[in-house]
This record gives structure tokens, sequence and C-alpha cells, in this order.
């Protein structure tokens, strides 16, 4: 299989109202998405945030876990944070990569919306083309994201029409479909 990159994308993204804005990071997100994308194999792990208010608190958090005291601390969550890479857009994450592995990353978008003719998780690009897969935060990745996008992989389908996960169980459980079935 090619190289996964993660992209947690904080703009642009919906609020409960379908309003475009910018979501805050969090720390929660940070750490347990970090720790899921080492877990997987996941090749670096963009966050996406247009803020230098947030690119500032990510940078706080991660000097910590930089330090020697984190070091002795947790070591392996030390190894799982080194994946991270801010970057202001989505755009960035695909310069940066194509410029890493020589060709255009394939765009995989997700979404907790059926979208027509969705990518099913056993149809998942196994070539050796890289891949960007990107989760929104909020209420999900705009319309326009969606437009951009190679594939939309299929939702996690829930029980009683409810799909709607927190961002860091939906990357868990689909980083355990793509990888643990193969």
């Amino acid at each position: 299989m090619a190289e996964i990159y993660l992209g947690l994308v904080h703009y642009p993204v919906y609020n409960k109202f379908k309003q475009e804005v910018t979501t805050s990071i969090t720390n929660l997100d940070i750490h347990d998405i970090s720790r899921t994308c080492k877990t997987y194999g996941i090749k670096k792990f963009y966050i996406i945030n247009p803020l230098k208010t947030q690119e500032e608190f990510l940078n706080r958090i991660l000097k910590f876990w930089n330090s020697k005291p984190a070091q002795r601390f947790n070591p392996h969550r030390v190894k799982a944070l080194k994946l991270i890479t801010y970057v202001k857009d989505i755009e960035t994450a695909q310069k940066e990569i194509k410029y890493q592995e020589k060709v255009c990353p394939l765009i995989v978008t997700t979404s907790a919306i059926r979208y027509k003719a969705p990518l099913l998780f056993r149809n998942f690009p196994n070539q050796e083309k890289p891949v960007l897969l990107l989760f929104g935060t909020g209420n999900g990745l705009t319309r326009e994201t969606h437009n951009i996008a190679d594939y939309v992989l299929e939702p996690i389908p829930g029980r009683d029409g409810y799909n709607h996960l927190s961002v860091r169980s939906a990357i868990a459980i689909v980083l355990d479909r793509l990888f643990s079935e193969k």
C-alpha cells in the first residue's frame, strides 16, 4: 500500500448551522490522533488551521513533548507526536507531500454524509501513489473540499441513522478498517 498521510482540517469546515468556520485545535485530538496514526503507520499527521493563535497553541504543546522530561515521562507519546506537522491549508499539505514523494497525492475526504458513488473501504487505493486522507472537525468538511477530492470515502454507518462520531473516534475506526482487513 502507498504511503498514507492524514490531515485534520479545522478550516474550511461547517458548524452545526452549516456555516463555514474555523474550529480550534484541541489537546485531546493532538494526543489521541497522533497515537492512532503511529499505531497504523501513517507517514505524517497534518494539523490544518490558518490561525496564528492556534499554531502557537500547538507549538506550546509540542515544545513540552520535545523536552527531556517528556521523553522520560512517556517516550511512546513523544514518538507519536513527532508525526505532527502544522500547515495553514490543505494546499500546503499537498505541496509538501508532492515534494517528498515526487508525485501529487490522491485526495480522499471523509464524511458522515453518504455522497454519490462513495469510495468503499474495500476499494481504498492500493497503489504506489501517496494518499492524503482528510478528516473535518466541527460538523465536517465543506462541499468545496469534497469537490477537490479524488474520492469521498463511504461513511461509518451508525445504528438507527445516528452517525455523529467524534473525529478522534472516526479516525480510529477508519484506519482500523483500512489496515486491519488487508
